[in-house]
């Protein structure tokens, strides 16, 4: 690798620390204070979750802004992506953690009918394709809300409609999807999702993830009761498909908002594959010699469909080498080896204290950029 020099920084965000923009920037002048003439290439990159908006206009998409509903009804200001006919959105924009009053969670009412209001708009603006990325999600209604707002209707057995929030679906008697956007027909729809658990039972959306919406045992249980009932009335209306998506891989993302995507014709498909694609990484991956990639904590969940693990299995296949940057490393060398790392630098081992290290990431990840430089560049 000596001589190397064309470098692509294609990493993720450092979560509550720095961007995915701010990791490749500070990686780009670690590089250059060892390497002046090194040349860099950023491409931020995301899988899905929170952070694919920014990761799609820091590639070049436009940021459209739009007024939606919060999960808890209130208007926020959310962004999608656009760019020749495709659109990236991000249901944690209108649906996500982020949008919850400090302090408040609300695992049996909040609603993803913000996010059905946001594929509204990516329609609206033309798109013929709507990349849907799902994760960060307040939300657990299977996506009875975004369908609500996209036209379908759902209603309690006294003829109206049920409650927002997925604890709401308990009520529903009839489902009526006659109404929704005919556009939805004539546009490709990809779920962008890096988790594929089914909608309901021990490994659904309410089991699964509803304990970090603030879901009590309790809850849990009343949410996947509830989800079963939602999915048992659509059977009724749609017919087997609708107990077929309930038990597809992805059904469960972002609190069941995968199995609304799927009824809407949805192809589910590994989030961080989908936004490579998007983002143009190939040609980027062509052009390299190296490839620096990474995340906040590299841990058992980064081998399961997160973003370092996309770009490594990518890079490797076209024989790229590709180190990692990382906030806390929690892999052993030789499990990095078979993902297609061949080494990680995280925070860690130049500053030993966890919480010098979120608070100064940016300076702290110039320094280990350095150490990347001499170690493959100088």
């Amino acid at each position: 690798m000596d001589g190397a020099r064309r470098v692509l920084v294609a990493a993720d965000k450092f979560k509550g620390s720095l961007t995915a923009v701010e990791v490749a920037e500070r990686v780009a002048a670690g590089l250059r204070r060892v390497v002046p003439d090194v040349d860099v290439e950023a491409l931020p990159v995301a899988d899905g979750g929170d952070g694919t908006v920014a990761a799609a206009v820091a590639a070049g998409f436009e940021r459209r802004e739009v007024r939606v509903a919060g999960p808890l009804g209130d208007e926020v200001t959310a962004a999608y992506a656009l760019r020749d006919g495709t659109a990236v959105v991000e249901m944690a924009e209108a649906s996500g953690l982020q949008r919850l009053p400090a302090g408040v969670l609300a695992p049996l009412t909040s609603s993803t009918y913000g996010s059905g209001e946001l594929l509204r708009a990516a329609l609206d603006a033309g798109a013929r394709t709507i990349v849907f990325g799902v994760g960060g999600s307040a939300t657990t209604d299977g996506g009875a809300g975004m369908l609500s707002a996209l036209g379908a209707r759902f209603l309690r057995a006294d003829g109206e409609p049920v409650a927002p929030g997925g604890g709401g679906l308990a009520d529903v008697a009839s489902a009526d999807l006659s109404g929704l956007d005919p556009r939805l027909k004539d546009v490709e729809l990809v779920l962008a999702s890096d988790v594929d658990n089914p909608l309901t039972g021990p490994k659904g959306a309410p089991a699964v993830y509803g304990p970090q919406k603030g879901a009590s045992p309790e809850d849990v249980e009343t949410l996947d009761a509830a989800l079963a009932h939602f999915a048992k009335v659509l059977e009724e209306t749609v017919g087997a498909r609708a107990a077929e998506y309930a038990a597809s891989p992805g059904a469960g993302a972002a609190g069941g908002i995968g199995y609304g995507a799927l009824l809407l014709g949805a192809r589910f498909r590994a989030g961080i594959e989908v936004m490579l694609d998007v983002l143009g990484f190939a040609p980027a991956l062509e052009r390299a010699d190296l490839v620096i990639t990474g995340e906040g904590s590299l841990d058992e969940q980064t081998l399961h469909g997160k973003a370092p693990a996309g770009v490594a299995a990518a890079a490797r296949s076209a024989g790229k080498e590709v180190v990692a940057v990382c906030g806390r490393l929690a892999l052993a060398p030789e499990v990095l080896g078979r993902a297609g790392i061949r080494r990680a630098y995280p925070l860690t081992d130049v500053e030993p204290d966890v919480a010098k290290c979120i608070a100064d990431a940016g300076p702290i990840l110039e320094r280990v950029a350095e150490r990347i430089a001499r170690d493959y560049l100088a």
